[in-house]
């Protein structure tokens, strides 16, 4: 199974991109999508199908990576559909509160939104390598920041990497509980909050036990802070110049129409 943030290793088109045309891109993309309407959000929908597709990642695949961000998702729904002025939905209210036609179009437009940013972000992921990201987010911000730029990389990298490895340890933990025979029922709220309650501090312990590891794993390798070089330099080719001059034009077209 592949959780957000791990990188799946194929051969295809996607994956052999610089990763800072990729970073661009998705970051370009992200802009896009906060502005357009439902129109550009099937457009890019239809697009992030294509790439995922071009990258060898089954829908299946990428449709596991949105599952964590879900109860959020469903958590913001909620609040647009309660809190949104506009005209009520007759027979759909809550004492005072009532759901508003203008609350549920906004509410689907803004989870669709945001589905379509996590999923860009898992393309991303699943398709770069750990090492890759921390080059590539280490030169796009050196110009701006000078030497600092690798330590910032190197942070976002371990953020990344920490995510799969989260996922993981909530999996086995609950793995654990049920082969204890653990009653744990998601559909009672004092079960789930007893359930949430004994996870948490297993898996508070177990990434603090993960983070020493780390440590002790790159102070035993001599890692020291500042910038450094590489064996391999990154080299842009010519449809990684498209991509930027195509994704670029996209978010200038935006921009001036919407």
């Amino acid at each position: 199974m592949n959780n957000l943030g791990q990188y799946v290793p194929r051969k295809s088109p996607v994956h052999r991109r610089d990763p800072r045309v990729k970073i661009i891109a998705v970051i370009i993309l992200s802009i896009i999508v906060l502005r357009i309407n439902i129109s550009g959000l099937l457009l890019i929908t239809g697009l992030t199908v294509i790439i995922s597709q071009l990258a060898h990642i089954p829908l299946g695949i990428l449709m596991r990576t949105l599952k964590p961000a879900m109860p959020v998702f469903f958590f913001l729904f909620i609040m647009y559909i309660l809190f949104t002025p506009g005209y009520p939905l007759p027979g759909f209210g809550i004492g005072s509160l009532q759901i508003t036609y203008q609350g549920l179009n906004l509410g689907l437009l803004q989870v669709w939104r945001f589905l379509l940013l996590v999923a860009a972000a898992s393309i991303l992921t699943m398709t770069t390598q750990p090492s890759e990201l921390t080059i590539a987010v280490e030169r796009l911000l050196r110009p701006i920041i000078g030497s600092s730029s690798h330590d910032i990389a190197m942070m976002v990298s371990l953020a990344l990497r920490f995510i799969p490895t989260l996922l993981d340890e909530m999996n086995n933990i609950n793995e654990a509980r049920k082969a204890r025979g653990d009653d744990f029922n998601p559909y009672r709220i004092r079960k789930r909050i007893r359930g949430i309650k004994s996870l948490a501090a297993p898996l508070l312990i177990n990434v603090l036990r993960r983070c020493d590891d780390l440590v002790d794993a790159m102070e035993a390798r001599g890692y020291q802070r500042g910038s450094r070089t590489y064996l391999y330099e990154m080299e842009l080719t010519l449809p990684d110049y498209c991509i930027i001059v195509v994704s670029f034009a996209a978010l200038i077209v935006i921009l001036v129409w919407f």
